[in-house]
């Protein structure tokens, strides 16, 4: 069973604030997402970027790389 990452930070935000900023549209970002193997809904991107849903390992390993990110950029 993969890991799931609990938010005691806003993880979410921080995704949704560099996506924006990078003019990536949501179902533009889950696209490139699913082409890489990774599975996600743009459904499970919004409740991860408004702190509803935890956000797995391997979510936020392709949205790292997606986004052309850090871990410490979407961890701050």
């Amino acid at each position: 069973m993969e890991q799931k990452i609990k938010q005691d930070i806003n993880i979410g935000a921080n995704i949704r604030a560099i996506r924006k900023q990078k003019n990536i549209k949501q179902v533009d970002l889950v696209r490139l997402l699913q082409l890489e193997g990774v599975e996600i809904t743009r459904e499970t991107l919004v409740k991860i970027e408004s702190g509803v849903q935890h956000i797995k390992a391997s979510q936020l390993r392709g949205i790292r790389d997606a986004l052309g990110t850090t871990y410490d950029e979407l961890l701050k």
